[in-house]
């Protein structure tokens, strides 16, 4: 989560959205605690975009610390977003522990891949898409940024508001480090883009270990994959690149020529959803081949998610059926971009399979191509 101490040189119209934060106040009119969210939208599989509540800035005073302060917070929270018509949340968890019991969960995860170059060579039969373009990351570089990203539609990316980009801006102008950026294009339209910085600028000529930090990696087409990784694994100077946060599933160390140059960071999660609404989320997504099952919801906290639900390629409805599966909406949120299987679900106690082999039916349904990702922090 963004602590509130990197905005407080920002006017905070710029950062926090007017009318979404909930404060918890004390009978002497102190704030114990508060939660906070922009208006966002969140891709899911199939490329459709879902109204969206990004949560942040979550908190309670220790001194007022398990009285069921963020309990309140956080249910408020749901009854806004249903207002709203928004029909997911998502949030990055400070701790693990907290927000399962809310019917958040895990949804995505990400890892850092950092390649020596002197042995990341790309296989021969790799494609070179062609060069790429060096922009002039303060000038051009903010508004080209934001327009390449606005067509970001891979399963778990997540609008970046005017907040967020205000907020990445001023960072980077406290950082020391020259920022660089490249961008792809295919018949003169911008297809993806590279940021990068040096991780120590003072030492480089001296030291032995040049390494270069990519903080954030667009590509809207294997193309533009290929040509971005081609040009940063070949910068001269430069002993590593790490790719600060890619999908678990990247397919960077398949393309070198010894896998080994390659280093895969510990998987991290990085989304934690919540359905507000179940069926709209449903039925928004994209489904795999594959027979209909049938599913029934269980909602402690928004009853109006307590349903039994038949899935299909074709369409998802609410029927009366005897379910095959039943699962809480934790256990659905982890399933529902395609991160998690049924059939862990069902080892891990989160969903119950009254139908054998209903499990294996919903990994048909539910499963997607690559795994999702977010890649954008708030």
């Amino acid at each position: 989560m963004i602590g509130l101490s990197g905005i407080n040189q920002l006017d905070p119209v710029q950062v926090l959205e007017p009318d979404r934060f909930l404060g918890a106040v004390a009978d002497d009119q102190t704030v114990i605690g508060g939660a906070d969210s922009y208006s966002s939208w969140l891709a899911v599989p199939g490329g459709n975009r879902v109204p969206h509540a990004a949560v942040t800035h979550v908190g309670v005073l220790p001194t007022h610390a398990r009285r069921g302060i963020a309990r309140g917070l956080i249910t408020a929270q749901f009854e806004d977003f249903a207002r709203r018509g928004e029909v997911v949340a998502t949030l990055r968890a400070s701790e693990a522990t907290i927000y399962g019991r809310f019917g958040y969960a895990v949804a995505s995860s990400a890892v850092s891949i950092s390649v020596r170059t002197a042995r990341g060579a790309l296989l021969t039969g790799v494609a070179d898409p062609g060069p790429v373009t060096l922009i002039d990351d303060h000038h051009d570089g903010p508004g080209l940024v934001r327009t390449i990203y606005q067509d970001a539609r891979w399963a778990g990316a997540v609008h970046r508001t005017d907040g967020w980009w205000s907020l990445r801006a001023t960072q980077r102008e406290r950082d020391s480090a020259p920022h660089y950026l490249v961008t792809f294009a295919q018949e003169e339209v911008d297809i993806g883009y590279a940021s990068y910085r040096p991780a120590d600028p003072s030492h480089w000529f001296s030291s032995a270990h040049r390494e270069v930090i990519v903080d954030d990696f667009v590509a809207h087409s294997d193309a533009a994959y290929l040509a971005l990784v081609r040009h940063l694994l070949t910068l001269d100077l430069v002993d590593i690149v790490t790719f600060e946060s890619r999908p678990i599933d990247d397919p960077l160390p398949t393309l070198l020529i010894d896998r080994r140059a390659a280093t895969v960071g510990a998987q991290h999660d990085e989304t934690w959803l919540r359905l507000i609404d179940v069926q709209a989320a449903l039925s928004a997504r994209a489904y795999g081949p594959g027979r209909p099952v049938i599913i029934a919801v269980t909602d402690p906290l928004l009853g109006a998610n307590n349903a039994t639900f038949e899935i299909s390629a074709e369409s998802v409805r609410r029927v009366e059926h005897e379910p095959e599966l039943t699962v809480d909406v934790r256990g659905l949120a982890a399933s529902y971009l395609g991160g998690t299987p049924w059939t862990h679900l069902a080892l891990a106690g989160l969903a119950s399979e009254h139908a054998v082999g209903a499990a294996n039916a919903a990994d048909q349904l539910f499963g997607t191509e690559r795994l999702p990702f977010s890649g954008t922090t708030f």
